[in-house]
């Protein structure tokens, strides 16, 4: 607050103003500048010394979140940036901006944040990243890259244990895994069961991400928790043609 204090005092706002500026009808306005996609007005706005940190009382929403969830995010994103939203400031249930852009789909709003600077390891509530929302989303495999192309970390864990080259392997994610195993992503990692993206290949009977690992050498032989590889867990599942590709994979055709 000293800093926004100091940052009136340049504008030259007392108290009083401030407060007529903040007041609940204005801050309604603007959140429906945001979703009209009224530019100028937010500029506008921002300049007279509104703050464009604040939830929305309905939702818990941001402005910048508002705004990743508009047809065209470009344009705002910037203009509410420029005008002092914070980029990892959260809405009442912790994401930022940047998850928001992610769990939309919205490769605009993605590419757009990260060039004005924010962070592709910023955490929810969960303790989890954008990337890793966006192999549980099953969003375009476009704004998984965008984010491991700006040093997103990998090897993120819920709470059971699961990591993004898991849930990629869960959902079938083809194009997701590549970009994740390109960019370094454990392909024998475990988690709380011992299940390596394998074994959750098996269970799901996902062939073709469980090809994409085979091919990049992932381990057949590793064992989950409950002492199973995952031929068995195939079996098992009864995916019996995705058990038997596990068991017949020749070494040679690995990598090749």
């Amino acid at each position: 607050m000293k800093y926004k204090r100091r940052v009136y005092k340049m504008l030259n706002l007392d108290e009083r103003q401030l407060k007529a500026l903040h007041t609940r009808a204005n801050l309604r306005r603007f959140i429906e500048c945001i979703n009209s996609g009224q530019v100028e007005k937010i500029a506008k706005m921002c300049a007279k010394g509104l703050d464009p940190n604040f939830h929305c009382q309905e939702t818990g929403e941001t402005p910048l979140t508002i705004a990743t969830g508009t047809k065209k995010p470009n344009k705002l994103l910037i203009a509410l940036v420029n005008g002092g939203a914070l980029l990892d400031y959260r809405t009442r249930d912790g994401a930022t901006a940047l998850h928001r852009a992610v769990e939309r789909d919205s490769l605009e709003a993605v590419s757009t944040l990260l060039e004005l600077g924010a962070s592709p390891n910023y955490r929810d509530a969960k303790g989890l990243t954008p990337v890793y929302l966006s192999v549980t989303r099953k969003t375009d495999p476009k704004v998984s890259e965008v984010l491991l192309h700006d040093h997103a970390t990998l090897g993120i864990q819920d709470s059971q244990g699961w990591q993004e080259v898991h849930q990629a392997c869960r959902n079938g994610l083809v194009h997701h895994l590549e970009h994740l195993l390109f960019y370094g992503a454990d392909m024998d990692g475990q988690n709380a069961s011992g299940n390596t993206p394998l074994h959750v290949c098996a269970v799901n009977n996902q062939e073709a991400c469980a090809r994409m690992l085979l091919f990049r050498g992932a381990n057949r032989g590793a064992l989950n928790y409950a002492n199973q590889t995952p031929y068995q867990v195939a079996v098992i599942a009864g995916n019996l043609e995705l058990a038997e590709m596990i068991q017949n994979y020749k070494s040679e055709d690995i990598g090749k």
